[in-house]
């Protein structure tokens, strides 16, 4: 028998460790006792609104491999030829690039995705400021840093960033009325749009301008300052129909009809040709004479390849990704919470809204990719970001006590 300062064995100190590990744990991996960083994540995610993300991303790769032969043939010459399923291809590379960013940024803590997030906006201000001095033009427009795979777009980087930096600002002023943080957010949204402008991209400057506009709103401002906002940005539209000629283009051709309206009338003849349930895979021709196939005007090769049906669903699986984000801040009850997750959704359901109504001929044309459904890389890894932020800014722990933000509604 060992006396009571006699040293331990070392054949026992193994089972020690092993017993230390496993009281660290507290239960089996990926249990409700397991207490390690992944099994928290587990089930403090949002594991509904992870799998209608990931429908959504598995609907963007078939609609990618059905848009992918009419820009693999457009870039095709006489002595090289694309593959079909060149554009799925990349597009897949960067969904197993981007699935995994999204993952890795939703299990940051809430204060860590906030301190990413405004070191994000500082990192892409920076390059937004560059993109004039050393941007690549494609299209006419100068957007992009770098060329070819490393070629990047900041201002889609910098979205997600932007509205949870400007969440946290605006949520200063609920702790202290004296700081002067909606002309401090007004001066950053300014200057973002007025680069975003000069490069120039109309569509990205609408959805930073919206995001402000929204969380401004949700911060508590009142009314009368809203309705001057809502008249200023209405004359900022009338000044950019009168001095920017690509708006005061796709306004007339939106509006009267007048001048080149040919990617409307394309778009329209595509996304009608299919019907209600489409011509199916592969087999649609009207998709071979629109523009930007793969990327703007996806959501037509959708409708003429599987139908107005397949269409509707997907504006569904967007609608209950807003509606499952909005349902989870009925309980929050921390003010910067309640406003990075409303920017963060209000930029996704906007773009997404923006876009599907750009291909119904109900907005004017914009330029602007559909979430998770479009080509392109700089969007695709972006939104993997915005939208890990949101997975993380919504995780909640599952035995913590609520508060209804209903509680008080009949009493009032």
């Amino acid at each position: 028998m060992r006396g009571g300062t006699e040293p331990m064995d070392a054949a026992e100190r193994p089972v020690i460790a092993a017993t230390t590990r496993t009281a660290k744990r507290r239960g089996p991996r990926l249990s409700r006792a397991d207490r390690t960083p992944l099994g928290l994540w587990f089930w403090e995610i949002d594991r509904v609104l992870l799998l209608l993300v990931s429908m959504l991303i598995a609907t963007g790769l078939v609609a990618v491999a059905a848009a992918s032969p009419v820009a693999a043939q457009k870039l095709s010459t006489a002595t090289a030829s694309l593959d079909p399923l060149y554009y799925f291809y990349r597009q897949l590379m960067w969904v197993v690039v981007g699935v995994p960013v999204m993952l890795a940024v939703s299990m940051l803590p809430k204060a860590q995705a906030r301190r990413f997030a405004i070191y994000g906006t500082i990192v892409f201000m920076a390059l937004l400021f560059l993109v004039p001095l050393i941007g690549t033009t494609v299209n006419g427009a100068q957007r992009w840093l770098g060329s070819g795979i490393f070629r990047l777009q900041p201002s889609e980087f910098l979205k997600p960033f932007f509205a949870v930096t400007l969440a946290w600002i605006l949520s200063l002023r609920l702790h202290d009325q004296s700081l002067p943080v909606v002309p401090l957010s007004f001066l950053l949204t300014g200057v973002i749009g007025v680069l975003l402008m000069g490069q120039p991209d109309l569509g990205q400057t609408i959805i930073f301008i919206g995001t402000w506009l929204v969380l401004v709103m949700v911060a508590g401002l009142s009314m009368r300052i809203i309705g001057v906002l809502a008249a200023s940005g209405l004359a900022g539209i009338v000044v950019a129909y009168f001095t920017y000629s690509v708006a005061h283009q796709r306004i007339n051709s939106w509006l009267f009809g007048e001048g080149d309206s040919f990617q409307e009338d394309k778009a329209h003849a595509t996304i009608t040709a299919g019907g209600l349930i489409g011509s199916g895979p592969g087999a649609g021709l009207a998709k071979f004479k629109l523009p930007e196939a793969h990327t703007d005007y996806i959501f037509s090769v959708i409708g003429e390849e599987f139908g107005i049906i397949a269409c509707i669903a997907i504006a569904v699986l967007f609608l209950a990704i807003i509606v499952r984000v909005l349902v989870r801040l009925l309980d929050e009850e921390d003010s910067f919470l309640i406003l990075a997750v409303a920017g963060l959704i209000a930029q996704f359901g906007g773009q997404a809204t923006i876009n599907m109504a750009v291909n119904t001929q109900l907005f004017p044309s914009k330029g602007m990719t559909l979430p998770f459904i479009s080509y392109g890389g700089s969007s695709f890894i972006a939104l993997s970001i915005g939208m890990g932020l949101l997975l993380s800014l919504t995780r909640r722990n599952p035995y913590a006590a609520r508060v209804s933000l209903t509680r008080n509604w009949n009493n009032k």
